[in-house]
């Protein structure tokens, strides 16, 4: 088995039709997600979502990797310089 990381994914949402796709890849991960924040940024027209994960860095990679691949959306996992768990 390995070892969980610490870590944070940056979420910017500019296309709203991609957000039950988003909600449906976190419920997916949700046993991973520690906690999530959402602020809508609405002079701009986005969202911004932080969400905050303890899982295998596989885990936190494939999930980053799908968010990032929907349209309108970017995503950037950021890794603690925690000791593995």
């Amino acid at each position: 088995m390995e070892e969980s990381r610490v870590a944070l994914l940056g979420v910017v949402v500019e296309n709203a039709d991609s957000v039950e796709k988003l909600n449906e890849l976190l419920h997916q991960y949700k046993d991973y997600i520690i906690g999530r924040m959402g602020l809508p940024y609405r002079q701009r027209g986005c969202n911004i979502i932080s969400i905050v994960l303890d899982a295998p860095s596989d885990a936190i990679s494939a999930l980053s990797g799908k968010v990032g691949m929907l349209p309108g959306v970017t995503c950037k996992a950021i890794y603690s310089k925690l000791p593995n768990g």
